[in-house]
């Protein structure tokens, strides 16, 4: 390599090795940025992509391997202080904002202006900076905004912005879309490509192949800890960078799906003109034994607030649901006794209890058949059953006293399914099974659902996900301001088609 391509290069780790106290979790990975360029790091959960960005910001140290930043070395010693004051910035999924503040004291956080000859904050001054800075950008946010008012798609723009102004040449997004919507997705990639423009250095990081192919000057990918390949230029497509992360070809099942009427079939349940005041409106439909049912729409179209009426989680105003026949008035401790199970959209928050086992999350959910009639658990049936789940899904690590807390977002999510296929289940609702897992886990999801239908369990799914919505769905319902838009039944259904239904297009104009 010649010394002039090499001053091209911010970043060049070489031999990157790290272990904790026993499993390898990277193994001789290379790995190098080049100045001004969109690179993506791929790879499946447990594959060693934050372990890397890890060692590279200076969170966990490196058993062995290299590092030259800026044509600096970095030590093996490096911490996350050394690494902000190299320009190295992290934007994780989860934002690092200070709530009650406004955007300008973010921004300044320990390094604010103070006043000439004077220990205090410089407020007015602060705030006219942040100011400049966002006009700069042509962000639509005030200096004086409280954080806590914005939405997560501007509080991100603060987070880079903050970034800015520690003159960041390297900023690294960890999955920087997955709580927005497609417009708020849009705007995000406008900004990566300006800060492209500026000379700053981007790591993107996501499980959304789309977004890796629109975006990325170059692709490394990761599997089992070690570099598969570094791609560039034409070799980057979505159907590569997966064969690569997975290590196979998809087949044509996994990755088209013509939709199958099933109507015919027994009716497991339906709605008929359910309403919920500013929620829903009139909601009626068919769902049928072993029928995999989609339910696509925006943020705010009514999606989930439908799933968690129906389960009995929320109340709605008028309406009735028919249950397997029979008139049915929903309760959370019902739908669970009549084999009706829910996987949430917020699988932290309600699927999931991270401080316990996987035996504790499977039993929990299944107290009724392990209990004898005294109410004592049988360590021996709840054991048994969450080998079952282990064994059926596939969760790593396979030992029932691991803390699901612990686990990687796929295998959390097996965890949150499993509860429920050790159980008669008759019904399953689904919603965003797949948001954050890798396209490893994801399959094995897609795989699940398509096993459940095929065994006669009818399974609703709600994704923002449109390749998986079309993939996984027998007939897709589009709901928009709470109502059904569009139903789709047979054939071929595109993304596109979808999408518009979604944002209200039909024949003739917008709706």
């Amino acid at each position: 390599m010649s010394n002039n391509v090499k001053s091209d290069l911010l970043l060049e780790c070489r031999g990157i090795d790290k272990n904790y106290n026993g499993p390898q979790v990277l193994s001789k990975v290379d790995f190098s940025l080049r100045r001004g360029e969109i690179h993506a790091l791929v790879g499946e959960n447990g594959a060693g992509k934050s372990t890397l960005i890890k060692i590279v910001t200076g969170i966990t140290n490196r058993n062995a391997g290299t590092i030259v930043f800026d044509g600096h070395d970095v030590p093996v010693e490096h911490n996350k202080n050394a690494s902000e004051k190299l320009g190295i910035a992290v934007i994780y999924q989860e934002l690092s904002l200070i709530h009650g503040m406004t955007v300008a004291q973010n921004i300044f956080l320990t390094k604010e202006p103070l006043m000439p000859g004077l220990p205090f904050i410089d407020i007015k001054k602060m705030n006219a900076m942040a100011q400049e800075m966002i006009e700069k950008y042509g962000f639509d946010l005030k200096a004086t905004d409280i954080i806590d008012r914005l939405p997560i798609a501007q509080r991100q723009t603060v987070e880079i912005l903050k970034a800015l102004s520690n003159k960041a040449s390297l900023m690294i997004m960890d999955e920087p879309t997955s709580s927005l919507t497609a417009k708020e997705s849009e705007r995000l990639f406008k900004i990566i490509r300006m800060l492209k423009a500026e000379g700053i250095t981007v790591v993107y990081i996501s499980h959304r192949m789309e977004e890796v192919y629109d975006l990325s000057d170059r692709v490394t990918v990761l599997r089992d800890g070690k570099l598969v390949s570094v791609l560039e230029g034409e070799e980057i497509t979505p159907a590569e960078i997966i064969r690569l992360m997975i290590g196979r070809e998809l087949t044509e099942d996994e990755s088209h799906h013509k939709m199958v009427d099933k109507r015919d079939r027994e009716v497991v349940l339906e709605v008929k003109n359910l309403s919920a005041e500013g929620k829903l409106n009139n909601v009626s439909f068919k769902l049928h034994k072993g029928e995999v049912l989609g339910f696509g729409g925006l943020v705010g179209s009514g999606r989930t607030e439908l799933m968690r009426a129906i389960y009995g989680i929320d109340a709605f105003d008028a309406g009735e649901i028919t249950y397997l026949g029979k008139s049915y008035s929903p309760t959370v401790e019902k739908s669970i006794a009549s084999g009706f199970g829910f996987v949430p959209e917020e699988r932290r928050l309600q699927g999931i209890m991270g401080g316990i086992s996987i035996t504790g999350n499977i039993g929990i959910a299944n107290l009724d058949s392990i209990s004898s009639p005294a109410g004592f658990v049988s360590r021996d049936k709840e054991l048994e059953r969450t080998q079952t789940a282990i064994s059926t899904l596939n969760i790593k690590p396979a030992n029932p006293d691991h803390l699901v807390g612990n686990l990687s977002g796929g295998n959390q999510q097996k965890v949150v399914v499993g509860k429920w296929l050790i159980r008669d289940l008759k019904l399953l609702i689904v919603d965003e099974p797949t948001v954050g897992v890798d396209i490893g886990a994801k399959e094995e999801m897609y795989q699940t659902i398509d096993r459940l239908s095929r065994e006669g369990v009818a399974v609703m799914v709600v994704s923002s996900d449109l390749p998986e919505l079309t993939r996984l769905s027998d007939r897709i319902i589009v709901l928009r301001k709470g109502r059904i838009i569009k139903e789709f039944t047979e054939g071929v259904v595109t993304e596109e088609e979808v999408l518009r239904a979604a944002s209200g297009i039909v024949e003739g104009g917008a709706k």
